[in-house]
């Protein structure tokens, strides 16, 4: 492997790219073990692919955000390193396949040169934050969310309290009570309010905690009608805490922040959080008001009419939506599967700047939208789009199916999502056309059960599965009905229904189809059709799709494949395992502390005493693993280092362990304090170290 080098304005960015090289040089000679490699690699956004050797790149992109010079950048470095495809995820982020290892330091260093980052991406972090797409420009929002997403992302990007949690945490934004960003969903979700407070106007946010999907979906549950917007990053700082310290880190399956929540009951986890205000780094975060850019997006004119009218009366229709901005316009861009060229993507980019404001926003469906289009340039947009092959009508309507990778690329897939999909929308362009419209019902494919694509909240879901047939394996599709957004931070999920054939996908939604346009009552929407017939009417309606008895051939073919199907599963990264190996935990111990240090010199004091926590909390964890104790979250690290060590004599402290590492949150942040728990750590560390040289005797 070449040595790497890198020039970057920014000191702390380029520190971390050149880390990144010199612990793949590392993993390469055999000194760094391969599921601490895993941890670190994903936690900057490079994630081993179901192909072996290559790996996927997650681009992280808040809320969706990009200008047309990042969008060229990021083609450029997929045309270079991956395969000169763009992938739209439901995260609003952006992912290239194929790369070699050895050249993501150089990928992620060309895409900084724009202020692009992966950092974050993947991993046991704070993933990307996700926002409406409409917002700053929708008509019934109370005030743009844009400036709090952004400053939800810096104020935790690279920070200690979120780098190795237990297991990955999502936030969302959504723009008004419809809750596009599906709040009720997130680990912590936000709804903007306005109270009026002495004649003046307030700003706030309704906030939702522990949602998550998965193969057990749990809905967010309201911790607070209003917070007043100070008070939203100091709170979520105190919640990521809570979760570090707490959080499972063994049983993977178990250790999403939704299942602490529940098993310590949402009060006591808001009581401990609340311990953590003194320790806070800021008590309060004002985040700006940020005014809104003036966008002088010229007119322009087509001089004849559009050639196909009856498309663009449709797109129209389904794609255009008029901006609470007067005489502006968005519009949405379908892009199947998520997937979009890059020689497409740069013509984009140049379109956009012709015609729309430089912001194009990705949005959580998987598609993109252009906002401030003036009235009179629809026309010609509509034209230059068409061309691209990107003026399709239907955006967000039914027939814009979200749909993860699934076998294409992940080790997790266990059947196609991206074939099936497009056999949907094929299905339902030529046979139900007026399903363009429709923006009620809602479908969604994941290659399995981790919701990727987010088919536990779809009113018509699917997931991959397998099913025996006759003692052979059939690739399978589980359906599940009824869920989506009810608003104002709730949301129903949806039901498992039956398990079928995945070639009998198009079989089931047609009888869907012609179901509830059959027996629905005038202007009942599909999810009120589901919950007044129920789970059962709909079970004995798609039962015969899942009969056996009339299998045939096909039905043992996966989906654009042309081979019989086989199970064929990887291991799951999207959260990094933590090893238990003594010497790299000690190792890690070390590096804490040099953070800390860092950290107190920058006078970056809180930063500086959560290192130093983390530092306390590895050095135990070793001892504790040298004696062949399980330990399952940091709090039982504490405690069980306590109970087998320190009371038995065996481990000699001044206090118990659990009063030397808990003035954590008794302290205000300084210097002061800053110094002398570092100090603590140091002389703990250094006792550790004497204690596992007696082991080895």
């Amino acid at each position: 492997m070449q040595s790497f080098r890198t020039e970057l304005e920014d000191p702390v960015v380029e520190r971390d790219i050149i880390d990144l090289e010199r612990k793949i040089r590392l993993f390469r000679e055999g000194k760094i073990d391969d599921e601490k490699f895993r941890s670190l690699r994903l936690a900057r956004g490079v994630y081993g692919q179901r192909q072996p050797g290559v790996q996927m790149i997650r681009i992280k992109l808040p809320y969706g955000k990009v200008s047309t010079r990042q969008l060229d950048r990021i083609s450029d470095v997929s045309d270079e390193y991956a395969t000169g495809n763009l992938h739209i995820t439901t995260r609003q982020d952006i992912q290239v396949h194929f790369v070699s290892l050895d050249r993501t330091p150089q990928l992620w260093a060309e895409l900084e040169q724009d202020d692009i980052t992966l950092r974050e991406a993947c991993g046991n972090t704070v993933r990307n934050v996700t926002a409406s797409a409409m917002a700053g420009i929708d008509p019934g929002e109370a005030f743009d969310v844009g400036p709090y997403a952004q400053a939800y992302f810096e104020y935790f990007l690279r920070n200690p309290v979120c780098q190795e949690m237990g297991r990955k945490f999502k936030i969302a934004f959504s723009s008004s009570e419809s809750d596009t960003a599906y709040a009720f969903m997130h680990d912590l979700g936000f709804i903007p309010k306005i109270r009026i407070e002495n004649g003046k106007e307030v700003r706030g946010f309704k906030v939702v905690l522990g949602g998550g999907l998965g193969s057990q979906p749990h809905l967010a549950e309201v911790v607070s009608e209003f917070m007043h917007e100070d008070q939203i990053i100091p709170f979520g700082e105190s919640v990521l805490r809570i979760f570090d310290r707490y959080g499972e880190r063994v049983k993977r399956h178990k250790a999403r922040m939704k299942y602490l929540v529940q098993e310590i009951g949402l009060e006591e986890f808001l009581r401990l959080a609340a311990e953590e205000q003194l320790a806070l780094k800021n008590k309060t975060f004002k985040i700006a008001h940020v005014a809104p850019e003036k966008v002088n997006t010229p007119a322009i004119l087509l001089e004849t009419p559009p050639a196909d009218p009856l498309k663009y009366e449709q797109w129209l229709k389904s794609n255009v939506y008029t901006q609470k901005q007067e005489g502006f316009h968005a519009v949405g861009i379908k892009v199947q599967n998520g997937d979009i060229k890059t020689p497409v993507a740069r013509k984009l980019a140049n379109l956009v700047r012709t015609a729309a404001a430089d912001d194009i926003r990705l949005t959580n469906t998987q598609g993109i939208l252009l906002r401030f289009v003036r009235t009179e340039s629809l026309p010609y947009l509509f034209e230059e789009l068409n061309k691209l092959g990107l003026a399709k009508p239907g955006f967000e309507s039914v027939v814009d199916i979200t749909s993860c990778p699934g076998t294409d690329t992940c080790n997790l897939g266990i059947s196609n999502s991206t074939g099936i999909t497009r056999e949907l929308e094929r299905v339902m362009f030529e046979e139900y056309p007026e399903l363009i419209y429709n923006k009620d019902i809602t479908i969604k494919i994941s290659g399995c059960i981790n919701a990727c694509a987010q088919h536990a909240m779809a009113a018509i879901g699917f997931h991959g599965s397998s099913m025996k047939v006759n003692k052979l394996v059939a690739p399978a599709l589980q359906v599940l009905l009824g869920g989506g957004p009810t608003g104002n931070g709730h949301g129903t999920v949806s039901d498992k229904v039956i398990k079928v054939p995945s070639r009998r996908g198009p079989a089931v939604l047609r009888t869907l189809l012609n179901d509830y346009t059959e027996h629905a009552a005038e202007g009942e929407l599909f999810n009120q059709y589901y919950a007044r017939q129920g789970k059962i009417y709909f079970y004995d309606l798609l039962n015969p799709l899942a009969s056996h008895e009339n299998i045939t051939p096909a039905d043992y073919i996966d989906w654009e494949q042309d081979k019989p199907y086989e199970t064929a599963i990887g291991v799951g990264e999207c959260a990094g395992v933590m090893i238990d190996l003594v010497a790299t935990l000690l190792a890690e111990s070390d590096e804490k502390l040099a953070n800390s240090a860092a950290a107190l010199a920058s006078h970056d004091y809180a930063d500086s005493i959560y290192y130093t926590y983390t530092s306390f909390i590895n050095t135990a964890k070793a001892i504790l693993t040298s004696e062949e104790v399980k330990t399952n979250s940091q709090a039982g690290i504490v405690k069980s280092f306590d109970e087998l060590l320190v009371a038995t004599g065996r481990f000699t402290l001044p206090v118990t362990f659990a009063a030397l590492v808990y003035q954590l949150n008794q302290q205000e942040p300084s210097a002061e304090f800053a110094r002398y728990y570092m100090e603590q750590a140091e002389l703990f560390n250094k006792d550790a170290m004497a204690f596992r040289r007696g082991q080895l005797i």
